[in-house]
């Protein structure tokens, strides 16, 4: 058997706590705490990922879901209340190493997706599971942009964090990287932008896409070619960042 821990004073048990509720505790120790079932199996299959299993005492677990003993560790409902972010929690966590990648990975990334400063959770984490559907490799969250690791943002992704490379970085730079490495920008924007699909667009590209309401930075939308639109057939103004990201995904991955 694991271990039990009983007291939400216990030191550990305090640790989770701040990992769900602070940005800074996650960077700080570039760790994270997710819930639930299936993000939980998603974790249990990367390896050296999973620090702890928690689940709660009155929690049975599915036949065939194998939890390391070193790993598991049984916690009280008031423990699970303390680490517990959701309405009607499942009663099973895990404490997470943050997947990272490193600069020999960078130039080998032929499709991109950056995004600039969407700053709700929900948005991110659709965004992130949809580069991963698409077949992306990599996303890039520029300055301003909702912590990826943030609970609400985990729990959007679906698993996806550990898919796909998820990157905080300064856009820029990594326009500039993508235009050395022979990947083709495309903004998101309205003014003197073409329909989506009249845009010809390569096989290595990085789709830039924006804020909620101001979309993307003027300095980062002038260095790209070409800068693009959904057309608009009904009356709504605009449409939703994730899923204006999803039809440009799938319109250009499929190229």
């Amino acid at each position: 058997m694991g271990k039990r821990i009983e007291s939400p004073q216990n030191a550990l048990v305090k640790h989770w706590k701040k990992l769900v509720t602070t940005r800074k505790e996650r960077d700080r120790s570039e760790e994270f705490v997710l819930e639930g079932f299936h993000l939980v199996e998603e974790a249990l299959k990367q390896k050296d990922t999973v620090l702890h299993v928690m689940v709660r005492e009155d929690v049975e677990l599915p036949a065939g879901m194998d939890i390391p003993d070193a790993k598991r560790v049984d916690i009280t409902k008031p423990v699970a209340a303390e680490v517990s972010e959701t309405e009607h929690p499942q009663g099973i966590f895990a404490h997470c190493r943050q997947p990272l990648a490193s600069d020999e990975q960078y130039d080998a990334w032929k499709r991109i997706l950056l995004i600039d400063a969407v700053q709700d959770p929900g948005n991110v984490g659709t965004m992130i599971r949809t580069a991963d559907a698409a077949g992306m490799d990599a996303v890039i969250l520029g300055k301003g942009s909702a912590d990826p690791y943030n609970p609400k943002t985990v729990r959007s992704a679906q698993g996806s964090h550990f898919h796909i490379p998820v990157v905080r970085g300064d856009l820029a730079e990594w326009i500039g990287r993508a235009k050395e490495n022979g990947l083709r920008v495309i903004g998101t924007g309205l003014d003197q932008a073409k329909d989506h699909y009249d845009a010809d667009v390569s096989d290595a590209f990085a789709l830039l896409v924006g804020n909620e309401g101001a979309g993307v930075a003027p300095e980062y939308l002038g260095e790209a070619d070409p800068v693009v639109k959904i057309p608009l057939y009904g009356d709504a103004e605009s449409l939703n960042v994730a899923v204006a990201t999803g039809i440009l995904l799938y319109t250009y991955a499929r190229r």
